[in-house]
């Protein structure tokens, strides 16, 4: 089971990666409006949102019923995407990152157990109360990534249409 969202996060992450690789910088770093993010926020996010939650997966391997989880308004997440800190990093720095963040997931997933898989544990997000790190891995990892994605896509194609007129 583990090996299968391993397989699903390291293509949709190398997917990623080959589409930024085919971008100008002006792309990557274009905002298509203040309420969304840029290319370059996307994969800061998925750099800094997969290992937070390996590491919370981490944490309810070592300490059963722990509870679990953040909101929008966490720290790292917020700080993650903040303009100022992505026009700090390279893209080039960047997608490295993003590829480091495959081998934090395996590491973080890959001996899990069955019965570790079907833990139950609280989350502090009232929207998800009581779910188990399966429903982590596949919610909050497997389909986070595929959203984001596809927020790549959507990007380009608000930026091909913008381009058209």
């Amino acid at each position: 089971m583990t090996q299968m969202y391993i397989t699903s996060v390291n293509e949709s992450i190398d997917r990623m990666i080959e589409t930024v690789n085919g971008l100008s910088e002006e792309t990557i770093r274009w905002q298509p409006s203040e309420d969304e993010w840029s290319i370059m926020q996307i994969v800061a996010h998925i750099t800094e949102a997969l290992p937070y939650w390996v590491g919370e997966i981490e944490q309810l391997v070592e300490t059963p019923g722990k509870e679990w989880g953040r909101n929008h308004l966490h720290e790292g997440r917020l700080e993650a995407v903040k303009p100022e800190t992505v026009d700090a990093i390279s893209v080039n720095e960047l997608l490295k990152e993003l590829e480091q963040v495959k081998q934090t997931v395996q590491a973080g997933i890959e001996k899990l157990t069955e019965e570790q898989l079907s833990a139950e544990a609280a989350s502090v997000n009232p929207n998800f109360g009581m779910q188990t790190l399966s429903f982590i891995i596949d919610h909050l990892i497997i389909q986070h990534v595929n959203k984001h994605e596809g927020q790549i896509q959507h990007n380009l194609t608000k930026l091909s249409n913008q381009s058209a007129k």
